[in-house]
């Protein structure tokens, strides 16, 4: 099979990851989906289903409707029409998805809180102000050992590089232990080591024991990035968005960006976008 195969359409979209060993549990389930803001029609007619421990990009033109249609998985938007569903972890199907983790382009890092407090605010918020207990202490100092950043929890934002402060950002993404971690351009504002480095840590992070973390969806600009890290590519087109083709990528991690395999992807990936931009 070559290494990128030709991208999946109709019911194949409905199936599981191409790079599965067997059937999947869904993860999230759209079906007709619709969003808009008064006339304004944002995402049109998409349906899709992606499967726990799989990775996702949400690839095409800016201001098609990719962040929109994050946010409305994450449950900030309601959808206009058609459905919208999260699988847990307990194999039951719930709108309310209580273990999902957000992470945006910037970090929204307090600045008059330390690295540990930052990481700690989700905790502090659904406890309604209230101090946080040690083992919410404990459990934030292993998100931070998983960034790597043990020895700058004392540490302010100011005190912190770009990327350091992006770690700390995806630690508190982290905080909740979520199966479904939805990241909005989240290295997009760093250099290109910092940010292969840290996408490097974040694959790690997700194939780890450390997380009950299952699925990833990611919007990004980044062609060569979606195909680093994705399991599948979803291309969109212009606004109103619609789910253009699906992009089984099928290069075995760790994936070698300075392979010929992998330049064809990225090729064949950006021939797609420009043809629906």
């Amino acid at each position: 099979m070559s290494a990128m195969s030709k991208p999946l359409s109709g019911a194949e979209c409905e199936a599981s990851s191409p790079q599965s060993a067997g059937p999947r549990q869904a993860a999230i389930t759209a079906s007709d989906l619709c969003i808009g803001y008064g006339d304004l029609s944002v995402i049109d007619n998409v349906s899709f289903r992606i499967d726990q421990r799989e990775f996702v990009s949400l690839l095409g033109p800016s201001g098609c409707g990719k962040s929109t249609l994050l946010r409305a998985i994450a449950g900030l938007l309601t959808p206009t029409s058609g459905s919208l569903q999260l699988q847990n972890s307990a194999n039951e199907v719930t709108d309310s998805k209580p273990r999902v983790g957000l992470m945006f382009q910037k970090p929204l890092l307090l600045p008059w809180r330390t690295t540990l407090e930052n990481v700690l605010l989700p905790v502090e918020i659904e406890l309604g102000g209230n101090r946080v207990s040690s083992i919410d202490e404990a459990r934030a100092r292993e998100v931070l050992s998983l960034v790597q950043l043990s020895s700058f929890e004392d540490a302010y934002p100011k005190q912190l590089s770009g990327g350091m402060q992006q770690r700390v950002a995806l630690a508190r993404a982290l905080m909740s232990d979520p199966d479904l971690l939805l990241l909005d351009e989240p290295f997009g504002a760093l250099d290109e080591l910092t940010r292969e480095m840290l996408n490097e840590e974040l694959l790690e992070i997700w194939r780890s024991a450390d997380t009950r973390l299952k699925t990833i969806v990611m919007v990004t600009h980044s062609i060569p990035e979606a195909v680093a890290l994705s399991d599948r590519v979803f291309v969109f087109a212009a606004r109103p968005a619609k789910l253009a083709e699906v992009v089984p990528v099928e290069l075995e991690h760790p994936r070698d960006l300075e392979s010929q395999a992998f330049a064809k992807s990225v090729s064949y990936v950006r021939r797609l976008i420009r043809s629906f931009s």
